[in-house]
């Protein structure tokens, strides 16, 4: 389909997070989050980043900008921005990410670092937000996944072990992750007849921060100084990589997942992607699904 940002409608009286959004994918959902009307609140580990990130969005848009302190690899971090929220959530986009640390790395709570950020952080938030989101009419939970999901062996139980750890494969993992949990989110929503839907989106490949980061790919001192003009040259912008997670955030049917339709889904019009066949075991999904309750200490409470 030809759908844009440009699409978008009102979201005057939304409140949103994302997460994340100091550049890249968060930053341009962000923006047209705010161009669009929503109040939105940029949950990022790098706040003076996301202080520049918000100046900027500000000139640009009707919706109020405003940072919050964030770190997806602290459990501590994200129970305390959990406690600070108040008031009603209506979008809780889950967008931050690391990408192929080239060595095997861990959070202060001892998972490792791909897995523990990009799926572990953001089932706990997702978890301790819960009241939030259920106390609007329509709530919403976008889970950002990549296409490299689609090269995951299956083993995301295993948690990335330092034991032949892999920076493909721990990525693909911790992709595959993402999706599981948005599926199974919302197949508990619709069992218990919540108002919550849960939505997955990828952006294809674009031209974002996540290669050169110094968290991940970007350790390597040559990926960090070349990667960037180069990825403007052969990727997507940043820009068209967020319509994804723009379009799950709105308008995107219940347990969808979208994505580009072009170049093996790198990039083009967006519509449904494809879903690695392990991500559509629900038997995986509820053991995950447990797994992280335990490994978090965040239990969901009724979706109701």
């Amino acid at each position: 389909m030809g759908w844009t940002a440009r699409d978008l409608p009102d979201l005057t009286g939304t409140v949103a997070v994302v997460t994340g959004a100091n550049s890249g994918i968060g930053f341009h959902t962000a923006r047209e989050l705010a161009r669009h009307g929503a109040e939105v609140v940029l949950a990022c580990r790098d706040t003076t980043a996301a202080a520049k990130a918000a100046a900027k969005m500000t000139a640009t848009t009707s919706g109020p900008v405003r940072v919050e302190a964030l770190d997806l690899a602290s459990l501590a971090s994200v129970r305390d921005f959990a406690q600070r929220w108040d008031g009603p959530l209506d979008l809780l986009v889950n967008n931050a990410g690391v990408m192929r640390p080239p060595h095997h790395r861990e959070t202060e709570d001892g998972f490792e670092l791909m897995l523990g950020t990009n799926h572990l952080g953001h089932f706990a938030l997702t978890g301790l937000l819960l009241p939030a989101l259920l106390s609007t009419a329509a709530p919403r939970v976008v889970t950002v996944a990549s296409v490299a999901h689609l090269g995951s062996d299956g083993r995301v139980l295993e948690g990335n072990p330092v034991e032949g750890y892999s920076p493909e494969m721990g990525y693909c993992r911790s992709k595959l992750a993402n999706v599981l949990f948005a599926r199974e989110l919302q197949k508990r929503a619709a069992a218990a007849g919540s108002p919550l839907t849960s939505t997955a989106a990828h952006p294809g490949v674009a031209a974002t921060g996540l290669v050169p980061d110094p968290n991940g790919m970007g350790a390597n001192p040559l990926v960090r100084a070349v990667t960037p003009a180069l990825m403007r040259v052969i990727f997507q912008s940043a820009a068209a990589g967020a319509n994804p997670t723009l379009y799950a955030a709105t308008f995107a049917e219940p347990g969808s997942y979208t994505g580009p339709q072009r170049l093996g889904e790198s990039r083009g019009p967006i519509g449904p992607a494809k879903l690695n066949k392990h991500a559509l075991d629900e038997d995986l999904a509820a053991k995950l699904w447990t797994q992280s309750e335990e490994k978090t200490g965040v239990a969901f409470a009724p979706l109701v």
